[in-house]
């Protein structure tokens, strides 16, 4: 499974496109209702997308400039910043999303290509390749768009999205991985096999999904760690 940015950014188009047209039909009080997150209406997580794409256009500028720039100033301007935004009209939520992410992919574009190694931070990482922010941005996007909780679910995630999911260091990789037709996805050391659909095993993995529809060797699911 490549990381190359440059691939994924096309994959990021996609699902960017796919979350703007299920925010286009949030209109009415359709931002109030509360999302899969918890404490959050669906409005936070669209506040959240639009400022997580601010965030990783700083880290773009500190790999390409060399410059220090922190995705946030700090949690506390984090969590201000999707607050401030979660109560806006649809119009003006829609209209920052939009342009946070047309920003996000300027910058991605406006990257060099040595730049894409140049080691930057964000969260619990510590130090890592620029190159993985067009990655996390597709995760932030593909996983949000079903917190919304508005029709959009796994079964509709990209195949290569869900087997990217599966190898990722985020993901807990606590049983071996099997798909539904038998192959093999993920060998983990322990006994425990668990089987499914790509898109269940993913959705269970990052907390997307309950794991109903997998069958584990043991006769029950491994314990998870939230995903990071």
């Amino acid at each position: 499974m490549t990381a190359d940015p440059l691939v994924l950014s096309a994959e990021l188009d996609r699902a960017t496109a796919r979350l703007l047209d299920t925010v286009r039909t949030l209109d009415g009080n359709g931002l109030t209702v509360a999302s899969r997150c918890d404490g959050w209406t669906r409005g936070h997580v669209v506040s959240h997308l639009a400022r997580n794409a601010d965030a990783y256009r700083n880290l773009l500028s500190w790999a390409r400039t060399g410059v220090r720039t922190p995705a946030y100033a700090s949690r506390e301007a984090r969590e201000a910043g999707i607050t401030a935004g979660a109560f806006r009209s649809h119009e003006e939520q829609l209209a920052d999303l939009t342009t946070a992410c047309d920003q996000l992919r300027e910058s991605i574009d406006a990257m060099p290509a040595e730049s894409w190694t140049a080691l930057v931070e964000w969260g619990s990482t510590g130090p890592t390749p620029a190159a993985r922010v067009v990655w996390s941005r597709v995760c932030e996007v593909e996983l949000h768009h079903v917190d919304l909780d508005a029709g959009y679910g796994p079964p509709d995630w990209p195949a290569s999205f869900a087997l990217r999911v599966l190898h990722d260091p985020a993901t807990p990789h606590v049983a071996t991985l099997v798909s539904d037709d038998g192959s093999k996805l993920l060998s983990v050391d322990g006994e425990t096999v668990v089987t499914g659909p790509v898109h269940l095993l993913a959705a269970w993995l990052t907390g997307r999904g309950s794991g109903a529809g997998l069958t584990s060797s043991t006769g029950e699911l491994p314990s998870l760690e939230a995903w990071k």
